[in-house]
């Protein structure tokens, strides 16, 4: 029954998603919210797929701050870039470059106000980053990061990469870290279990604290559904 599911919600959302990749840059051409809608429209079709074809229900913990604000999220599948889209109103998010060169979708995803990172670059794209998220700031959007740099598996808490405390510093809003616990039933490699996943919005970081102390205190609240924390939800 699960190879199953995860077949028809391939089928499903892979093949629904052409069309609507393929139809973005029409979007885009009236502006940015509309290329955000339409996102939203994508984003809220793999919300249905994954509540009723791969049986995945989301348990929401904390709340939003009102307001934009800096959103620091745990990493570890597809799901949580997209749920976060529609659940945090298409908010300007941080993307590494390899993503922004996919033909059509990368195109479309600049128009929507994506931040693109070099990880591999210089200072000079850096300040890029910088400039792109103090004009999405200036939209009245909210900032989205994905501070550990890539997916990682359920326990592993690597460092938060530089961007993080530069966007923190320059930006100037309220920090919210996110957890998450999706890695143990949609693995990066493998099949996707049903279950109930955890998305739990962490105490605000208020702007302005060194350095060090504010790493330390979104790190921890991102991690805080990771193995051996004693928070974990039965599925």
């Amino acid at each position: 029954m699960i190879l199953l599911r995860n077949i028809a919600f391939s089928l499903l959302f892979y093949g629904l998603s052409v069309p609507v990749i393929a139809t973005a840059p029409l979007s885009a051409l009236f502006g940015r919210r509309a290329i955000i809608r339409h996102a939203t429209a994508w984003t809220r079709m793999h919300r249905l797929l994954v509540r009723y074809v791969l049986g995945i229900r989301v348990r929401v913990e904390g709340q939003r701050p009102s307001g934009p604000a800096f959103y620091a999220a745990k990493h570890q599948s597809m799901w949580e870039t997209l749920d976060l889209q529609w659940r945090l109103d298409g908010p300007a998010m941080v993307l590494k470059q390899e993503l922004a060169r996919i033909p059509v979708w990368g195109w479309s995803a600049r128009r929507y106000g994506a931040i693109v990172v070099d990880r591999d670059a210089a200072a000079g794209a850096m300040r890029a980053m910088m400039r792109d998220a103090k004009a999405a700031q200036a939209e009245g959007r909210s900032i989205l990061i994905f501070p550990e740099g890539t997916r990682v598996a359920p326990g592993e808490q690597p460092p938060l990469k530089p961007g993080f405390a530069g966007l923190y510093r320059l930006l100037g809003l309220q920090t919210v870290p996110v957890a998450t616990d999706i890695g143990r039933i949609w693995p990066r490699r493998g099949l996707k279990r049903p279950g109930i996943v955890t998305l739990r919005f962490g105490e605000v970081v208020p702007p302005g604290l060194p350095r060090a102390e504010a790493e330390a205190r979104v790190h921890a609240a991102m991690n805080a559904l990771e193995p051996g924390n004693g928070t974990l939800p039965s599925a």
